[in-house]
């Protein structure tokens, strides 16, 4: 028996006036998952105004029922956008009522690091989410206050000796470096171990990056994922596409990029973009490849599927970086396929 487990990226719908159709194109390719989930990058809240929290972003709470016809059975909401108490809470209640799954997001620090799990015909899939993406002041998930889950990093910065110039001439930037917080990447290890326990496949999700490089960050917290009983690792928030590692015999995806994404936090128009639509079919409890569509927006805010070889910079780019990381990933009719399995 073969399942699928289909992942999204990030999901904002804020400056949409009606989503109903917004997902009217890419539907049929979710209707058959077993599993399909997304990052939610905008809170359902019907008082935004009164929030006094400008650095979300907030749309009705009646939008979840889009979310339910999409085929989403799950949402993440540990990113920079989740923010504030009332819409945190109220994000939460609405999904909750439209019977979407949630994690990353809660009333507490326990609610908001635990881990979900969903049964489906008898398998077990289990997802833990952190964002390393988050504002210091107040936005991190702790006893008696809502937030949401988070990874932690810091940023270094190296002169960059061994260039000439920069031991000759004032001013050359230097080099930047970033790592994982010690006691975070323990924190995010052994909550890992502990779920990898409790399910048949388990799904590190990770909010996360800077542009289009994959940092030493990530990479510390992915490959200890992995390690701790990871069978996937999958990263958004960047909105491009970043490449796909393959370590260990398990699949990084550092950057799935946009699914449905219309306006940025300065209220630009956010239109030129490309995400990936990622299908996993399942064998025997193991995840056997991974498929690659790419999905756009049109101009009427909706999410569409694209065959890869209409994007080709797109597509070229993404084969080339991944091969740097050890996954080999091959062009199968209008689909970029990554195989895990013989």
């Amino acid at each position: 028996m073969t399942r699928t487990l289909c992942l999204l990226g990030d999901i904002n719908l804020k400056g949409v006036a009606e989503p109903d159709a917004v997902f009217d194109l890419v539907r049929p390719r979710l209707a058959d998952a077993d599993l399909a989930f997304a990052n939610l990058e905008c809170c359902l809240f019907d008082d935004a105004a009164s929030a006094g929290e400008q650095r979300g972003f907030y749309v009705p709470t009646r939008f979840a029922s889009a979310l339910k016809a999409a085929g989403l059975h799950a949402v993440g909401q540990a990113n920079n956008v989740t923010i504030g108490r009332e819409a945190v809470a109220s994000s939460l209640a609405a999904l909750d009522q439209a019977g979407i799954a949630t994690i990353g997001a809660g009333l507490d620090a326990t609610a908001a690091y635990r881990p979900l799990i969903i049964e489906r015909d008898g398998l077990r899939y289990g997802i833990l989410q952190r964002t390393a993406v988050y504002w210091p002041d107040g936005h991190e998930a702790e006893l008696g206050k809502p937030g949401v889950a988070v990874i932690k990093a810091h940023t270094a910065y190296r002169p960059r000796l061994e260039q000439q110039a920069a031991r000759t001439r004032p001013g050359v930037p230097p080099e930047v470096m970033t790592f994982a917080d010690p006691a975070s990447l323990a924190e995010c290890s052994a909550a890992i171990a502990a779920l990898r326990q409790q399910a048949d496949i388990v799904i590190a999700s990770f909010h996360w990056g800077y542009r289009a490089e994959v940092l030493s960050y990530q990479r510390e917290f992915a490959h200890t994922a992995i390690a701790a009983g990871a069978d996937l690792v999958f990263g958004h928030g960047p909105h491009m596409i970043l490449p796909i590692e393959l370590h260990a015999g398990r699949a990084i995806i550092y950057g799935c990029g946009n699914f449905s994404f219309q306006y940025a936090h300065d209220s630009a128009l956010h239109d030129d973009w490309t995400g990936m639509l990622l299908r996993i079919p399942i064998r025997d409890g193991a995840l056997q490849a991974i498929e690659i569509a790419f999905v756009t927006r049109n101009a009427e805010s909706q999410t569409v599927p694209r065959p890869v070889a209409d994007l080709p910079l797109e597509r070229d780019r993404l084969i080339a970086a991944s091969a740097r990381l050890g996954a080999r990933l091959q062009a199968e009719g209008e689909l970029l396929r990554l195989q895990l399995k013989p």
